[in-house]
């Protein structure tokens, strides 16, 4: 399957692409870099051009000048806008590519048809953002690598990291490769993001998955986006963890194949 690599703002964002077809655009986790939907890659590339958008900090993107959620919406649109992206494209976001993706949508509604959040949040209470404060401030004390086991169990289900134990390893090779800065900014915007009384605006069809057992995004943070969203739906993956076209490829796919038009 060839890939192209693609750039924006003067190199300020990378991407790559393959396939060919609607536009569909992916926007990763910061527990997992683009790499995490290699496994549903081939399904997406079938029917769609894919982009892989690497957010700030990741493979080449530039860290945001600003830790705003504002400045990562307007990196966004910037590749949209080079990248060729039609207004009709379908917009697929992970983690806290998923709250980006969500913004996204709700700042550019005119720039895409469908929204497929997986295992996101609006908001988070306040357990939730301690959790980002602390390993912020782990990264910033020992570096990134010092997070790997913690970034594995919010990755994965216990189930899965249990029988792939190797999968810390990966997690730290994967973190090792994020710029900190990069890193430590994204985890403060998600301790301030709150677009939860923007919800009730988004006109946009969206379809929301999560894993039974995301520790990251648990469900109830989901299901909230979906009760808010008008005509949203909601897809729960039993016995998945975080990121499920990581972990669940094929039963991500068949959750989201009649959504997305695979």
């Amino acid at each position: 399957m060839p890939i192209e690599q693609l750039t924006a703002g003067h190199g300020a964002l990378t991407a790559v692409r393959t396939g060919t077809g609607r536009d569909l655009v992916v926007l990763h986790s910061l527990l997992a870099d683009r790499h995490a939907f290699d496994p549903v890659l081939p399904a997406f590339a079938a029917s769609h051009r894919v982009t892989l958008i690497n957010l700030p900090g990741f493979h080449g993107s530039q860290p945001p000048l600003l830790a705003l959620m504002d400045a990562y919406v307007a990196t966004i649109e910037d590749g949209f806008q080079e990248f060729g992206i039609a207004n009709d494209a379908v917009l697929i976001g992970n983690g806290f590519g998923g709250t980006v993706a969500l913004a996204f949508a709700l700042a550019h509604p005119e720039r895409i048809s469908k929204l497929l959040l997986s295992d996101a949040a609006a908001s988070f209470p306040p357990e939730g953002r301690k959790a980002f404060a602390v390993m912020a401030e782990k990264v910033a004390d020992s570096g990134l690598g010092s997070i790997a086991e913690i970034a594995a169990k919010r990755v994965f289900s216990p189930a899965y990291l249990a029988a792939h134990p190797e999968k810390i390893e990966e997690r730290k090779a994967v973190l090792l490769a994020i710029d900190p800065k990069a890193f430590q900014a994204a985890c403060k915007i998600l301790q301030e993001a709150d677009l939860t009384p923007l919800l009730h605006r988004l006109k946009v069809p969206t379809l929301v998955v999560c894993g039974e057992f995301d520790q990251a995004t648990p469900p109830p943070l989901n299901k909230a986006i979906a009760d808010m969203v008008p005509g949203a739906r909601y897809v729960e993956l039993p016995g998945c963890g975080h990121c499920p076209p990581l972990e669940q490829p094929e039963q991500f796919i068949a959750a989201i194949k009649g959504f997305v038009g695979l």
